[in-house]
């Protein structure tokens, strides 16, 4: 093996080591979200970043009940979200706005819960080495409230 094809060779093993290890220490890719209620897998969400500023959108709802699909119908809508969510499939719905870092988490954004509508402060915390984040929903004050582990997906 020539020594320049083995320096580029190690040179872009290393790169593509320092993106994998870089791309666990943000929010950014996409997340399996589990039922702080029941356990389960609900849906994909994606985070992006557009200018230091996270978003989510629902890639795709998982887990669906017969019973979910009766009420919901085979395309889930927001039904009881206000303003321009109103009644939009929740599979592209943008459910997450607004995040930005501070220090090692990420605050100061919104958050919809598209079950119930409602919209709370949200706070981002990367555990177990950026294979799970922790996505704490709140009114007021970050202490109270409840979260959801998230778990990243490939």
């Amino acid at each position: 093996m020539k020594p320049l094809f083995r320096l580029t060779l190690v040179a872009g093993l290393l790169l593509a080591a320092g993106s994998a290890i870089a791309a666990t220490d943000s929010p950014v890719g996409n997340w399996r979200t589990i039922d702080d209620e029941t356990g389960q897998a609900k849906s994909i969400v994606q985070i992006t970043d557009s200018n230091g500023e996270l978003q989510a959108h629902v890639v795709k709802l998982l887990n669906r009940s017969p019973e979910d699909i009766a009420r919901d119908g085979v395309v889930a809508l927001c039904k009881k979200c206000s303003g321009a969510r109103k009644d939009k499939p929740i599979e592209g719905l943008n459910i997450m706005w607004g995040v930005r870092k501070d220090d090692d988490v990420w605050d100061g954004g919104k958050i919809l819960d598209p079950k119930s509508g409602k919209v709370y402060k949200v706070k981002l915390t990367l555990k177990d080495g950026g294979q799970k984040l922790d996505v704490h929903g709140y009114i007021g004050f970050a202490l109270l409230g409840r979260s959801q582990i998230w778990e990243r997906q490939p």
